[in-house]
Protein backbone atom coordinates (compact mmCIF):
# COMPACT_ATOMS: atom_id res chain seq x y z
CA UNK A 1 0.00 0.00 0.00
CA UNK A 2 1.39 3.39 -1.01
CA UNK A 3 1.91 5.82 1.86
CA UNK A 4 -0.12 9.06 1.73
CA UNK A 5 1.95 11.90 0.26
CA UNK A 6 1.88 15.64 0.85
CA UNK A 7 3.54 18.63 -0.82
CA UNK A 8 4.09 21.56 1.54
CA UNK A 9 6.44 24.49 1.99
CA UNK A 10 7.38 27.81 3.55
CA UNK A 11 7.35 31.29 1.98
CA UNK A 12 9.34 34.11 3.57
CA UNK A 13 12.59 36.08 3.52
CA UNK A 14 15.85 34.84 5.03
CA UNK A 15 14.39 31.42 5.79
CA UNK A 16 17.45 29.35 4.93
CA UNK A 17 18.08 28.49 8.61
CA UNK A 18 14.43 27.51 9.21
CA UNK A 19 13.91 24.21 11.00
CA UNK A 20 10.32 23.86 9.77
CA UNK A 21 11.29 21.45 6.96
CA UNK A 22 13.00 19.08 9.37
CA UNK A 23 10.27 19.32 12.02
CA UNK A 24 7.56 18.46 9.51
CA UNK A 25 9.41 15.75 7.61
CA UNK A 26 10.69 13.97 10.73
CA UNK A 27 7.19 13.72 12.17
CA UNK A 28 5.82 12.61 8.81
CA UNK A 29 8.45 9.87 8.55
CA UNK A 30 7.53 8.55 11.98
CA UNK A 31 3.90 8.37 10.90
CA UNK A 32 4.68 6.56 7.67
CA UNK A 33 3.81 9.56 5.48
CA UNK A 34 5.66 10.91 2.46
CA UNK A 35 5.92 14.66 2.98
CA UNK A 36 8.00 17.04 0.89
CA UNK A 37 8.57 20.45 2.50
CA UNK A 38 10.18 23.11 0.31
CA UNK A 39 11.47 26.54 1.31
CA UNK A 40 10.66 29.44 -1.03
CA UNK A 41 12.97 32.27 0.04
CA UNK A 42 11.85 35.53 -1.58
CA UNK A 43 15.10 37.22 -0.55
CA UNK A 44 17.17 34.66 -2.45
CA UNK A 45 14.81 35.01 -5.41
CA UNK A 46 15.03 38.80 -5.35
CA UNK A 47 11.25 39.12 -4.90
CA UNK A 48 9.35 41.64 -2.75
CA UNK A 49 6.93 40.60 -0.02
CA UNK A 50 4.03 41.45 -2.31
CA UNK A 51 5.02 38.52 -4.53
CA UNK A 52 3.47 36.13 -1.99
CA UNK A 53 0.18 36.24 -3.88
CA UNK A 54 1.75 34.97 -7.08
CA UNK A 55 3.65 32.30 -5.18
CA UNK A 56 0.54 31.02 -3.42
CA UNK A 57 -1.31 30.91 -6.74
CA UNK A 58 1.58 28.98 -8.32
CA UNK A 59 1.60 26.53 -5.40
CA UNK A 60 -2.10 25.89 -5.89
CA UNK A 61 -1.51 25.08 -9.57
CA UNK A 62 1.36 22.74 -8.66
CA UNK A 63 -0.79 20.72 -6.29
CA UNK A 64 0.50 21.86 -2.91
CA UNK A 65 -1.45 20.73 0.14
CA UNK A 66 -0.36 23.65 2.28
CA UNK A 67 2.13 26.42 2.94
CA UNK A 68 3.55 28.11 5.98
CA UNK A 69 3.94 31.88 5.67
CA UNK A 70 6.47 33.95 7.58
CA UNK A 71 8.10 37.40 7.66
CA UNK A 72 7.39 39.65 5.79
CA UNK A 73 4.32 38.04 4.22
CA UNK A 74 1.95 37.13 7.07
CA UNK A 75 -0.24 40.18 6.54
CA UNK A 76 0.40 40.68 2.82
CA UNK A 77 -0.90 37.21 1.94
CA UNK A 78 -4.40 37.83 3.29
CA UNK A 79 -5.85 39.63 0.27
CA UNK A 80 -4.79 36.73 -1.96
CA UNK A 81 -6.75 34.05 -0.08
CA UNK A 82 -10.29 32.80 -0.61
CA UNK A 83 -11.13 32.40 3.06
CA UNK A 84 -9.79 33.08 6.56
CA UNK A 85 -10.54 31.29 9.80
CA UNK A 86 -12.12 33.57 12.42
CA UNK A 87 -8.82 33.62 14.37
CA UNK A 88 -6.77 34.66 11.34
CA UNK A 89 -9.33 37.30 10.38
CA UNK A 90 -9.31 38.71 13.91
CA UNK A 91 -5.51 38.82 13.96
CA UNK A 92 -5.09 40.18 10.46
CA UNK A 93 -2.22 37.73 9.97
CA UNK A 94 -1.83 34.27 8.41
CA UNK A 95 1.02 31.85 8.97
CA UNK A 96 -0.56 28.74 7.41
CA UNK A 97 -2.41 28.33 4.13
CA UNK A 98 -4.32 25.12 3.38
CA UNK A 99 -5.38 24.18 -0.16
CA UNK A 100 -8.73 22.37 -0.20
CA UNK A 101 -11.15 21.76 -3.06
CA UNK A 102 -9.68 24.51 -5.19
CA UNK A 103 -9.77 27.10 -2.39
CA UNK A 104 -7.08 28.70 -0.26
CA UNK A 105 -7.85 28.98 3.45
CA UNK A 106 -5.71 31.08 5.80
CA UNK A 107 -5.08 29.96 9.38
CA UNK A 108 -2.95 31.28 12.22
CA UNK A 109 -1.19 28.73 14.42
CA UNK A 110 1.17 31.29 15.99
CA UNK A 111 -1.39 32.14 18.69
CA UNK A 112 -1.79 28.59 19.96
CA UNK A 113 1.93 28.00 19.46
CA UNK A 114 2.93 30.90 21.70
CA UNK A 115 0.21 30.16 24.26
CA UNK A 116 1.37 26.56 24.72
CA UNK A 117 5.03 27.57 24.82
CA UNK A 118 4.48 30.29 27.42
CA UNK A 119 2.45 28.02 29.66
CA UNK A 120 5.16 25.36 29.44
CA UNK A 121 8.25 27.57 29.68
CA UNK A 122 7.18 30.36 32.04
CA UNK A 123 4.62 28.77 34.37
CA UNK A 124 3.11 31.13 36.93
CA UNK A 125 4.95 34.13 35.45
CA UNK A 126 3.24 37.38 36.52
CA UNK A 127 1.41 39.11 33.68
CA UNK A 128 -0.14 42.19 35.26
CA UNK A 129 1.77 44.56 32.96
CA UNK A 130 3.57 43.37 29.81
CA UNK A 131 5.59 45.27 27.22
CA UNK A 132 5.76 43.96 23.66
CA UNK A 133 8.15 44.95 20.89
CA UNK A 134 6.74 44.38 17.40
CA UNK A 135 3.25 44.71 15.95
CA UNK A 136 3.66 42.77 12.70
CA UNK A 137 2.28 39.34 11.87
CA UNK A 138 4.00 37.48 14.72
CA UNK A 139 3.40 40.44 17.02
CA UNK A 140 -0.34 40.36 16.43
CA UNK A 141 -0.45 36.67 17.28
CA UNK A 142 1.56 36.84 20.50
CA UNK A 143 -0.30 39.97 21.64
CA UNK A 144 -3.62 38.16 21.34
CA UNK A 145 -2.06 35.18 23.11
CA UNK A 146 -0.77 37.32 26.00
CA UNK A 147 -4.19 38.85 26.67
CA UNK A 148 -5.84 35.43 26.37
CA UNK A 149 -3.31 34.20 28.94
CA UNK A 150 -4.52 36.88 31.34
CA UNK A 151 -2.24 39.89 30.87
CA UNK A 152 -4.07 42.88 32.37
CA UNK A 153 -2.25 45.60 30.43
CA UNK A 154 -0.19 45.18 27.25
CA UNK A 155 1.79 48.09 25.81
CA UNK A 156 2.86 47.55 22.20
CA UNK A 157 5.85 49.29 20.62
CA UNK A 158 6.69 49.26 16.92
CA UNK A 159 8.91 51.29 14.62
CA UNK A 160 5.72 52.03 12.68
CA UNK A 161 3.33 53.75 15.14
CA UNK A 162 0.35 53.12 12.87
CA UNK A 163 0.86 49.37 13.28
CA UNK A 164 1.07 49.47 17.08
CA UNK A 165 -1.99 51.73 17.23
CA UNK A 166 -3.99 49.47 14.92
CA UNK A 167 -3.02 46.37 16.90
CA UNK A 168 -3.92 47.97 20.23
CA UNK A 169 -7.32 48.98 18.86
CA UNK A 170 -7.97 45.45 17.60
CA UNK A 171 -6.98 44.00 20.97
CA UNK A 172 -9.29 46.34 22.85
CA UNK A 173 -12.18 45.43 20.59
CA UNK A 174 -11.66 41.75 21.32
CA UNK A 175 -10.62 41.77 24.98
CA UNK A 176 -12.16 44.98 26.33
CA UNK A 177 -11.29 48.66 26.49
CA UNK A 178 -8.03 49.55 28.19
CA UNK A 179 -6.37 46.13 27.94
CA UNK A 180 -3.84 47.32 25.32
CA UNK A 181 -2.19 50.57 24.32
CA UNK A 182 0.40 51.67 21.76
CA UNK A 183 3.65 52.97 23.16
CA UNK A 184 5.85 55.79 21.90
CA UNK A 185 9.60 55.17 21.70
CA UNK A 186 10.20 57.77 24.43
CA UNK A 187 7.98 55.76 26.80
CA UNK A 188 9.80 52.43 26.54
CA UNK A 189 12.08 52.94 29.56
CA UNK A 190 9.18 53.99 31.80
CA UNK A 191 6.95 51.12 30.70
CA UNK A 192 9.67 48.51 31.16
CA UNK A 193 10.50 49.84 34.62
CA UNK A 194 7.00 48.92 35.82
CA UNK A 195 6.41 45.82 33.67
CA UNK A 196 6.41 42.18 34.76
CA UNK A 197 7.67 40.95 31.42
CA UNK A 198 8.86 41.73 27.91
CA UNK A 199 7.77 39.95 24.74
CA UNK A 200 10.04 40.41 21.72
CA UNK A 201 8.27 39.88 18.40
CA UNK A 202 10.46 41.51 15.74
CA UNK A 203 12.96 39.84 13.36
CA UNK A 204 15.92 41.35 15.25
CA UNK A 205 18.11 38.59 16.57
CA UNK A 206 17.43 36.18 13.71
CA UNK A 207 20.45 34.77 11.89
CA UNK A 208 19.70 37.17 9.02
CA UNK A 209 18.99 40.13 11.35
CA UNK A 210 21.51 39.98 14.23
CA UNK A 211 21.57 42.45 17.07
CA UNK A 212 19.52 43.73 19.98
CA UNK A 213 16.01 45.21 19.70
CA UNK A 214 16.50 47.62 22.63
CA UNK A 215 19.23 49.00 24.91
CA UNK A 216 20.13 46.19 27.27
CA UNK A 217 20.30 48.66 30.15
CA UNK A 218 16.50 48.80 30.13
CA UNK A 219 16.31 45.23 31.43
CA UNK A 220 16.52 44.34 35.09
CA UNK A 221 16.52 41.24 37.31
CA UNK A 222 13.01 40.04 37.98
CA UNK A 223 11.75 40.88 34.50
CA UNK A 224 10.87 37.85 32.37
CA UNK A 225 11.77 38.00 28.68
CA UNK A 226 10.03 35.94 26.00
CA UNK A 227 11.37 35.63 22.46
CA UNK A 228 9.71 34.55 19.21
CA UNK A 229 12.99 34.15 17.30
CA UNK A 230 14.26 30.56 17.47
CA UNK A 231 17.20 30.52 15.08
CA UNK A 232 19.45 31.05 16.90
CA UNK A 233 17.66 29.56 19.88
CA UNK A 234 19.67 31.71 22.28
CA UNK A 235 19.49 35.20 20.80
CA UNK A 236 21.70 38.01 22.03
CA UNK A 237 18.67 39.43 23.85
CA UNK A 238 18.06 36.20 25.76
CA UNK A 239 21.74 35.77 26.62
CA UNK A 240 22.00 39.30 27.98
CA UNK A 241 18.70 38.99 29.84
CA UNK A 242 19.71 35.68 31.45
CA UNK A 243 23.02 37.20 32.54
CA UNK A 244 21.06 39.91 34.35
CA UNK A 245 18.98 37.32 36.18
CA UNK A 246 15.82 37.47 34.08
CA UNK A 247 13.68 34.38 33.49
CA UNK A 248 13.74 33.73 29.75
CA UNK A 249 11.69 31.88 27.15
CA UNK A 250 13.22 31.14 23.77
CA UNK A 251 11.23 30.87 20.55
CA UNK A 252 11.77 27.12 20.18
CA UNK A 253 8.59 26.06 21.92
CA UNK A 254 6.47 28.40 19.83
CA UNK A 255 8.14 27.10 16.66
CA UNK A 256 7.33 23.51 17.58
CA UNK A 257 3.76 24.03 18.74
CA UNK A 258 2.81 26.15 15.73
CA UNK A 259 4.46 23.58 13.44
CA UNK A 260 2.51 20.78 15.10
CA UNK A 261 -0.74 22.66 14.55
CA UNK A 262 0.18 23.28 10.90
CA UNK A 263 1.12 19.61 10.43
CA UNK A 264 -2.34 18.66 11.69
CA UNK A 265 -3.95 21.04 9.18
CA UNK A 266 -1.81 19.80 6.27
CA UNK A 267 -2.18 16.07 6.89
CA UNK A 268 -5.18 15.51 9.14
CA UNK A 269 -2.89 13.45 11.38
CA UNK A 270 -2.23 14.08 15.07
CA UNK A 271 1.44 14.99 15.66
CA UNK A 272 3.43 14.24 18.78
CA UNK A 273 4.58 17.56 20.21
CA UNK A 274 6.88 15.79 22.66
CA UNK A 275 8.71 14.07 19.82
CA UNK A 276 8.87 17.35 17.89
CA UNK A 277 10.30 19.16 20.91
CA UNK A 278 12.99 16.46 21.07
CA UNK A 279 13.59 16.95 17.35
CA UNK A 280 14.13 20.68 17.83
CA UNK A 281 16.63 20.10 20.64
CA UNK A 282 18.47 17.60 18.44
CA UNK A 283 18.52 19.97 15.49
CA UNK A 284 19.93 22.90 17.44
CA UNK A 285 22.17 20.84 19.69
CA UNK A 286 20.41 21.92 22.88
CA UNK A 287 18.96 20.06 25.86
CA UNK A 288 15.39 18.81 25.30
CA UNK A 289 12.77 21.50 25.90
Amino acid sequence: MTAPSYLTGLIGAGIGPSLSPALHTREADRQGLRLLYRTIDIADLGLPGESVGRLVAAAAVMGYDGLNITHPCKQLVIRHLDELTPEAAELGAVNTVVFRDGRTVGHNTDVTGFTQSFARGLPEAPTRRVVQLGAGGAGAAVAHAMLALGAEQLTVFDTDPTRSTALAEALNRRFGAGRAAPGAATELAVELARADGLVHATPTGMAAHPGLPLPIGLLRPGLWVAEVVYRPLETELLCQAAALGCRTLDGGGMAVFQAADAFRLFTGREPSTERMLTDLADLVGAPAL
